[in-house]
């Protein structure tokens, strides 16, 4: 395989900066055409320096000027969405690091170009489903997850799925580091604090993705991300925590026979694997030191103590809307703890508030995906604010 040329949206964040590691690594094979980010000016005009791309995009039209100021001559500086989404639809592949519900765009954008997406960007995928898989049938168009749990299904499928003949995939097993709070009692879970929960035992991430990791609720959402990229049902998708994060994910087929990826935790692996399909790259990352792997355990999820897990199992199988209003209430509950405003048993509660107010909803635009997000956002703030005065 030749250089492929590759867009990076999100670049300054914790996924853009280690697919950065994941270029310098293999200078032969990849180009950099876009760098985008929302707000980092200072770190993208250095990555631009760097890496030298045609195009960088800014979030934030007001920084335009600023961005400009600092990027090498003769780079084209966009900003605004429509900005993201320029660069979205730049080069042969499109990782859209974005976090949150804003990645949206970004994901379309890729898809509907006709582009390959490495898509580390799950909420999009979750709230915007019926749009998304709309914009996966553009010819051209293909979604390689990012995610470690994701890409692992996506390897063990590549020697489970035959091309013709019967699926023998019983159901897929994905696993959880279990988070900070793994066998903690009722007592210290009503005081855990914002410090508490960002300090994730195995993975380095961003806030959001950090404190959905310490509620199990990036697992839930993981599994309605399965459902989407594998169309396998969720009676056929569990959950399985597994501490020391070397096991990603696992496919249990027909006759009993499991099989597994396996590497030690570096996100740089999976980047590195979207970035380079089909083929592989040969800079090694998460490489195991078998003399050092003492011991894999496994054991079920506490889903009494961390309910996330069945509200996003509840949204996905509601369908249609559910998702958007499981993935909209979680970011509204999340930033209000991160504000120090809501506790972190109350992320929870907020979500299971707003979910009794769901009622479902076309989802077949857009601007459909749009309004179910505003709806959402709203009753879950109506929520935070209900809790906040009965406190």
């Amino acid at each position: 395989m030749g250089e492929m040329t590759v867009s990076l949206v999100g670049s300054t964040g914790s996924i853009g900066t280690q697919a950065v590691d994941v270029i310098r690594a293999n200078p032969d094979r990849f180009s950099v055409v876009a760098l985008a980010a929302q707000r980092s000016v200072a770190r993208l005009a250095e990555q631009a320096h760097e890496l030298r791309p045609a195009l960088v995009a800014i979030g934030d039209e007001q920084l335009v000027g600023e961005l400009a100021a600092l990027v090498p001559p003769g780079t084209d500086v966009v900003g605004g969405p429509a900005g993201l989404e320029a660069a979205a639809r730049t080069g042969d592949v499109v990782l859209n690091g974005v976090v949150g519900f804003a990645g949206l765009p970004v994901t379309l954008a890729a898809l509907g170009s006709g582009r390959r997406l490495a898509l580390a960007n799950k909420e999009s995928l979750i709230a915007g489903a019926p749009v998304v898989q709309a914009a996966r049938r553009t010819p051209g168009a293909e979604i390689v997850p990012v995610d470690s749990e994701h890409c692992a299904i996506h390897q063990c499928l590549q020697v489970t799925r035959p091309t013709d003949g019967p699926d023998p995939v019983r159901r897929l097993l994905v696993t959880a580091s279990g988070g900070p709070f793994r066998g903690a009692t009722a007592e210290r879970l009503a005081q855990v604090t914002v410090a508490d929960a960002l300090a994730h035992p195995t993975w380095r991430m961003g806030p959001k993705i950090t404190i959905d990791s310490s509620t199990l609720m990036n697992k839930g959402l993981e599994v309605i991300e399965a459902h989407e990229l594998f169309g396998v049902p969720y009676d056929r998708i569990d959950v399985v925590v597994h501490p020391q994060s070397v096991v990603h994910s696992m496919v249990e087929l027909v006759d009993g026979t499991t099989v597994a990826q396996l590497s030690m935790p570096d996100m740089r692996l999976p980047i590195g694997y979207a970035l380079g399909w089909p083929e592989r790259l040969s800079s090694a990352f998460g490489a195991i030191d078998w003399t050092a792997v003492r011991s894999l355990t496994f054991e079920p999820p506490d889903r009494a103590r961390f309910a996330c897990l069945d509200l996003a199992y509840q949204a996905g199988r509601q369908g249609g809307a559910a998702p958007a209003w499981l993935n909209a209430a979680n970011e509204v509950a999340v930033a209000a703890f991160l504000d120090g405003a809501l506790s972190w048993l109350g992320i929870a509660a907020v979500v299971a508030d707003t979910l009794d107010e769901w009622r479902d909803e076309p989802m077949e635009r857009v601007d459909d995906v749009l309004e179910a997000d505003r709806r959402a956002r709203a009753c879950a703030r109506g929520a935070l604010e209900r809790r906040r005065a009965a406190a």
